[in-house]
């Protein structure tokens, strides 16, 4: 026991926390817990729509599932989403208010339902609350006083991420796999599947993560669109579904 007790080395004695343990790392630490599920915006209520594809036998086990989510990456929501996202986050980075204020607009009118905009714009307003609150930055709030209106989900976390310095490559990847973990979450208690089939299924739609941020950086707002259309559909069908265990 007296060798395991001197061996024993504190971070403090070692001298080397946060970004001087790594040289020239960035910090990452807000960017993961922003997107994790403890994060309080409420991601786990809502389900884009997917609740209604199960129920119409569209995403029946984990083979239509992974092809849904590739479909939504490549072609629906969530690229738009990444598209915003990027925009948001070069006007908070350039200090560029006129443009940010133009993509807080489009991304508060960007939605093709009622319910879809309910759910960018309910966790996008308590995503910016819990952030301000406790990671404040003077970017951020310059852009909150720019544009009094609500705010889209992407382009909350773009503007934060641009306001503590986050490069928008590693804030692209983590907002679409935040998306995809979540879609995958719903899945897995509607379907249902069981936890390897989902975990199966987060596997495979991260080879694709990487290629879809990287598109979306050079997606010009007015190119913005998507052709999901059998998702839109879903968000629009789910409002009157007659069960309903999520929000979307």
């Amino acid at each position: 026991m007296g060798t395991a007790i001197t061996t024993i080395t504190t971070i403090s004695e070692a001298g080397a926390t946060g970004r001087d343990a790594f040289p020239g790392a960035v910090d990452l630490v807000p960017l993961l817990v922003w997107l994790s599920p403890a994060y309080p915006v409420g991601s786990f209520a809502y389900s884009h729509g997917l609740e209604w594809a199960v129920e119409t036998g569209d995403i029946k086990d984990a083979a239509s599932l992974r092809g849904w989510i590739e479909d939504l990456l490549r072609h629906g929501g969530p690229f738009a989403d990444a598209v915003l996202l990027a925009h948001a986050w070069r006007a908070v980075e350039s200090g560029r208010d006129a443009d940010f204020i133009e993509v807080a607009e489009l991304g508060a009118a960007f939605a093709p339902s009622r319910e879809r905009q309910m759910e960018t714009l309910n966790q996008g307003d308590a995503f910016l609350a819990a952030t301000r609150a406790a990671w404040p930055a003077p970017a951020l709030e310059r852009a909150c006083a720019a544009w009094g209106g609500r705010y889209a989900y992407p382009v909350a976390v773009g503007a934060a991420a641009a306001a503590h310095g986050l490069p928008l490559g590693s804030t692209l990847t983590g907002f679409l796999t935040a998306v995809c973990a979540n879609l995958v979450s719903a899945a897995v208690r509607l379907v249902p599947l069981g936890q390897a089939d989902g975990n199966h299924v987060l596997a495979s739609a991260a080879r694709s993560l990487s290629d879809v941020a990287l598109a979306a950086m050079d997606v010009p707002l007015a190119r913005l669109g998507g052709a999901a259309l059998r998702s839109d559909i879903a968000s629009m069908r789910h409002e009157t579904q007659y069960t309903r265990l999520f929000l979307s």
